[in-house]
């Protein structure tokens, strides 16, 4: 198969579970107004690089998000843009200086066959796990209330794979939100751990290290 092909593939099938935390783990995000902000850049940002964000979640110290970009190696110029037009905001609001972030964020390649809707689960369960509210989809800030009630956020594109959940909306939403209740603990430990990709051992094959982040492999063959 040609490479071009394969890096095709790859692309079509290559998910970023991003991550990052305040300085010294302080809260950053204080009212509606700074959740409503953030949410903002996310979505002017995806409007205009063609970023698609299936699952996130903003907590008072830090997000995650799962997304997809057409074109992968724009990810770092995306992401530092949205951290550094909050960090502004923030300073410019709450009169801080100083650096906002405890540094670069993180990237997890997830295949998406393989990883989507579990890392989701993970994404979207974090105010549960950290006792803030006992639903997933009562928390105001993640993707939990678009897949169960279908509350739009100008955030959230719909997961390719959401349509497996069954033959209507309805029946999907029911189902997700089962799915959301039934968590698997050691699941989640894979996404824990940012450091590592998440898919099988050939989507791993076709990504390469370039300054500290994972990427399709650009030229040449892959070895096998």
């Amino acid at each position: 198969m040609p490479y071009f092909a394969r890096t095709h593939q790859l692309k079509q099938s290559l998910l970023y579970h991003v991550y990052n935390r305040s300085i010294n783990r302080g809260k950053i995000f204080h009212d509606d107004q700074d959740y409503m902000y953030f949410k903002g850049l996310i979505s002017g940002y995806a409007e205009r690089m063609a970023l698609r964000v299936y699952h996130w979640v903003i907590m008072s110290n830090h997000y995650h998000m799962l997304i997809e970009l057409d074109e992968p190696e724009r990810m770092s110029s995306v992401m530092a843009g949205i951290g550094r037009s909050y960090a502004c905001y923030h300073h410019r609001k709450y009169k801080s200086a100083g650096y906002l972030w405890q540094g670069r964020f993180k990237s997890q390649p997830i295949q998406k066959e393989l990883y989507l809707i579990g890392c989701g689960r993970y994404i979207e369960r974090n105010p549960v796990k950290t006792s803030m509210v006992e639903e997933v989809w009562e928390y105001p800030y993640s993707s939990a209330a678009y897949y169960i009630l279908g509350k739009y956020d100008s955030i959230t594109a719909e997961s390719p794979l959401f349509e497996n959940f069954g033959t209507s909306i309805e029946i999907r939403r029911e189902k997700y939100k089962d799915f959301l209740l039934d968590f698997d603990a050691e699941e989640e430990i894979l996404f824990d751990n940012i450091e590592f990709p998440r898919g099988s051992e050939e989507f791993k094959k076709r990504l390469v290290k370039e300054n500290g982040r994972f990427m399709p492999r650009r030229q040449g063959r892959v070895r096998v």
